[in-house]
């Protein structure tokens, strides 16, 4: 709960720092002085915001769910601001699965997205590497077959971190994004599996992996030891 206060007073300051700089950008146009410099703090704002609005989108509309979460996301290793973010959504989905609702998420099967890979699915998700090109592009949750949140990043690319969120109380949209989902989880690579790969592949010592990957040695030692 405190930490949920604590996002809501971040993400009123920062709208009150936004419209602030939007009056700035008014009287600066009138006096025609440092106008770019303006709209610049504007768009810098503006990124801020729109990233806090999709990640509580995110987690209040998986805090609604009673039956199933689906989820197709980067999967990239949190850094800076965005650890507390995924700290936030690590706890929703201890939360959530703990009621028995499903949690399915799909990653992009790339060896480092396995550290977010490993958090959810201990936290209580099932979760899944797919090498599809689908599953790069895209970044959505669909809730109990009947709202989406979609993220868009700010520019095209996989590398492009997730600038906007937009909730979508579509049935139509859900069914959709729900059978790109399941077309690409049924032949995708369970989380367990795909540590067993990249360990295979790699051919690294175990301690040296999880340093790479931000994995627990211990974490990998269990896996690599679990009969197939």
């Amino acid at each position: 709960m405190h930490s949920m206060h604590l996002d809501t007073v971040l993400l009123v300051l920062e709208s009150v720092l936004l419209a602030f700089t939007i009056v700035l950008l008014v009287y600066s146009i009138r006096e025609g002085k440092a106008r770019e410099g303006i709209i610049d703090e504007i768009g810098k704002a503006t990124k801020i915001l729109t990233r806090h609005e999709y990640f509580f989108q995110v987690r209040d509309s998986m805090i609604e769910a009673t039956d199933e979460i689906v989820g197709c996301i980067t999967g990239r290793m949190p850094a800076g601001e965005d650890i507390k973010r995924a700290d936030d959504i690590v706890n929703t989905i201890e939360s959530v699965s703990s009621k028995g609702i499903k949690i399915k998420y799909l990653l992009p099967k790339f060896p480092d997205r396995l550290h977010v890979g490993n958090r959810y699915s201990r936290a209580g998700a099932e979760v899944r590497y797919s090498g599809g090109l689908l599953v790069n592009d895209m970044r959505y949750i669909v809730v109990d077959d009947s709202i989406s949140v979609l993220g868009l990043p700010e520019s095209v690319g996989e590398k492009e971190a997730t600038k906007k969120g937009y909730r979508l109380p579509s049935e139509g949209l859900a069914h959709v994004l729900r059978d790109n989902f399941y077309s690409c989880w049924n032949a995708a690579i369970p989380y367990d599996e795909y540590v067993r790969d990249v360990v295979r592949q790699t051919g690294a010592p175990t301690k040296h992996l999880a340093k790479e990957l931000s994995l627990d040695e211990n974490e990998i030692d269990r896996i690599m030891n679990v009969p197939e």
